[in-house]
């Protein structure tokens, strides 16, 4: 059987093993129209063989049966597998991309060059699905109330504001879960940073979840309290920046994901998947930062 010409729309079809790898070849020497005729062409043969088997399962041949009537039928198989190829969003486009992703064609991945600035962030893959990557109302308010402190305290500390706004949204449901003092005052903590035994300020005492072995638990805990919520920023840059337990998430700032690792594995929260949501939080957050320049 004769090789139909790439690029072209042909109703033959590739059924031998060496018109195969010629056709394999020519997709990955030629132009973007070239493969798409080559996955259409896979797709005509997979089809084939899939309305072949179906014959073959729900008819079964005799002894009247002739060589040209088994002739007439293979015709036809491919005729009408040539005819249900190359659909808009079918087969033949998986194969298309595939290709063209491995002969360095059209719609290949490029390859990553140079370094990624401060504020690029690497998005996490496969994210738990607590939310979306667009941000809302309520992450977009609660940003643009907080810009300005959190621009203060990154020129201080030299943390990224964004990565600041998006775990303070993140640990207060963006402002709609803040920690309260018992009057139900608020106490401006952000970052839900506990009243250990060296603090000797104002503190919150409520009733919070922390995972222990594994296990979500409802506990009692104390909270740092603060006159503003500059002043939780500040706190905040300070533990982060100035204690050992941080040192290495400080130092990884580039990435979101990894100073969302850093922060996990140095203990700041109990949630085994605190680092992938804390991460596509400050995602969030530089978005808004970008919408809002």
């Amino acid at each position: 059987m004769s090789l139909p010409q790439l690029g072209a729309t042909s109703p033959s079809l590739a059924a031998d093993g060496r018109s195969l790898n010629t056709l394999k070849l020519q997709a990955g020497q030629s132009s973007p129209a070239a493969i798409k005729e080559a996955a259409k062409q896979f797709e005509s043969l997979f089809m084939r063989e899939l309305i072949k088997s179906m014959r073959e399962a729900t008819m079964k041949s005799g002894m009247l049966d002739s060589a040209g009537e088994g002739l007439s039928t293979d015709l036809l198989d491919q005729q009408l597998a040539v005819h249900m190829s190359g659909m808009p969003g079918g087969l033949s486009d998986m194969i298309a991309r595939q290709l063209s992703q491995q002969t360095g064609g059209a719609g290949a991945a490029a390859p990553a060059t140079g370094t990624a600035p401060r504020d690029t962030v690497q998005q996490p893959a496969a994210l738990p699905p607590t939310g979306s990557l667009k941000p809302g109302s309520s992450q977009a308010a609660f940003v643009q109330r907080h810009s300005a402190a959190a621009a203060q305290v990154e020129r201080e500390s030299g943390l990224p504001s964004g990565y600041m706004l998006g775990q303070a949204g993140h640990e207060t449901g963006w402002g709609r879960s803040e920690i309260r003092m018992k009057g139900g005052a608020p106490s401006h903590n952000l970052f839900g940073i506990k009243a250990g035994p060296g603090w000797n300020g104002k503190v919150a005492e409520v009733t919070t979840t922390e995972y222990i072995n594994g296990t979500p638990r409802k506990v009692v805990a104390k909270f740092r309290a603060y006159d503003s919520y500059e002043a939780s920023f500040r706190d905040y840059a300070k533990l982060i920046t100035e204690s050992p337990r941080y040192a290495q998430a400080s130092q990884q700032t580039a990435s979101a994901q990894a100073y969302a690792q850093g922060l996990q594995q140095a203990g700041y929260a109990t949630d085994p998947a605190y680092a992938a949501k804390l991460s596509r939080a400050i995602n969030m957050t530089l978005q808004l930062q970008r919408a809002q320049a």
